[in-house]
């Protein structure tokens, strides 16, 4: 059994709106008739997106009836997948990488800033901050370690002090533009470039 937080309080149904019933249509074409168990994660994603970036037990029994399988087998995906929560994760759901490239870099430091200004437990919501935090494993951006995940977006070059200023942005709303926060343009080396600058060449 997977040891990631569950809400307390759930609500007693959930019902999909119109819009995703259409999207879930659409969804199901994509997969023969014996085989539309196969779209339980886009539908558990569906529900996500609409329950404010958590996805409620009554989500999980809807989807399963759906989809004609066992509650336990979309518990058991919606449990194994960082991507899906089942618990309120905020305005600003924060997914720190701390794998080898990021951990090298100063993923740790990170860490000690959600700890300080979200909640020193992972996965708790910090209601003044609308946010919570979790880590993760290799979110792909190795060569701009170390890295965040917000919600959809990518922030990356980060540093204990970038950290907190962004965290501190989540009270009055504001987040900084995606990618890198030290000014390097995609994954171009610290130092900035040094070959291909000779135009004649």
């Amino acid at each position: 059994m997977s040891g990631k937080h569950v809400a307390k309080n759930q609500p007693s149904s959930f019902t999909f709106t119109d819009e995703n019933k259409k999207k879930i249509e659409e969804v199901l074409k994509k997969y023969p008739e014996n085989k539309k168990k196969s779209a339980v994660m886009p539908l558990l994603y569906i529900a996500q997106r609409q329950n404010n970036n958590w996805i409620p037990l009554a989500a999980i029994q809807l989807i399963a009836d759906m989809l004609g399988i066992t509650y336990i087998k979309v518990y058991e995906v919606a449990t194994f997948y960082t991507m899906y929560n089942l618990a309120p994760v905020g305005k600003y759901f924060v997914q720190v990488c701390t794998t080898t490239p990021c951990m090298i870099r100063g993923s740790g430091k990170v860490v000690e800033v959600c700890k300080k200004h979200i909640s020193e437990k992972q996965g708790h919501l910090n209601k003044e901050l609308d946010s919570s935090w979790i880590e993760v494993e290799c979110l792909g951006a190795c060569v701009n370690a170390p890295m965040v995940q917000i919600n959809d977006d990518y922030f990356e070059d980060l540093n204990a002090e970038k950290a907190e200023t962004i965290i501190k942005g989540f009270k009055e709303g504001k987040l900084p533009n995606i990618g890198s926060q030290s000014g390097r343009k995609g994954s171009e080396p610290i130092q900035n470039r040094t070959t291909l600058l000779n135009k004649n060449a």
